[in-house]
């Protein structure tokens, strides 16, 4: 039996696991997991979202410390570094790249512009709260909705309404 494996296929996303504990699911697990991080790296398929997460990272560590902006900014924590670098590897290999900023309650912020008048801002917290705020024209779109290991429709609609313009 072959077993085809897509782009938006649970078992493609970064922490590629296949729920078994046997020695055989295991290196399943290890294969899924090195052919995922291949991919991101790919020029064609995941630059973008690898950019972002090594953009994450030089984030956290310039906003590790409190105070990290001069007024009183709560750091950045590692359970928001991982919250944040699992939702971005969460998303298909196809989603345009987010800027990521720090907010001054500790939080990750992921950000797609595409003009003043279609943005779309992802706040991450350590609890894996996504709180979003979109402006798509006139229209305003906010929100909150839980983390779990996958983006959110409403997050992807809102992304690709966002750069699609």
């Amino acid at each position: 039996m072959t077993h085809t494996l897509t782009a938006f296929s649970p078992l493609s996303y970064g922490s590629a696991t296949t729920g078994g504990s046997s020695g055989a699911a295991q290196y399943i697990g290890k294969q899924l997991r090195e052919g995922w991080r291949r991919l991101r790296a790919s020029n064609s398929l995941g630059a973008g979202i690898g950019a972002a997460v090594e953009e994450l990272h030089d984030v956290a560590e310039e906003c590790r410390s409190g105070n990290w902006d001069g007024y009183g900014a709560a750091p950045v924590s590692w359970g928001t570094l991982e919250q944040a670098s699992r939702f971005l590897d969460a998303f298909p290999l196809s989603t345009p790249a987010p800027s990521v900023g720090a907010e001054p309650d500790g939080h990750v912020t992921l950000e797609w512009y595409h003009s003043p008048r279609r943005t779309l801002s992802v706040s991450v917290s350590p609890e894996g709260e996504l709180h979003y705020a979109a402006l798509l024209g006139l229209r305003k779109v906010f929100g909150t909705e839980p983390f779990f290991g996958e983006v959110p429709q409403p997050i992807l609609d809102l992304i690709r309404r966002v750069v699609s313009a």
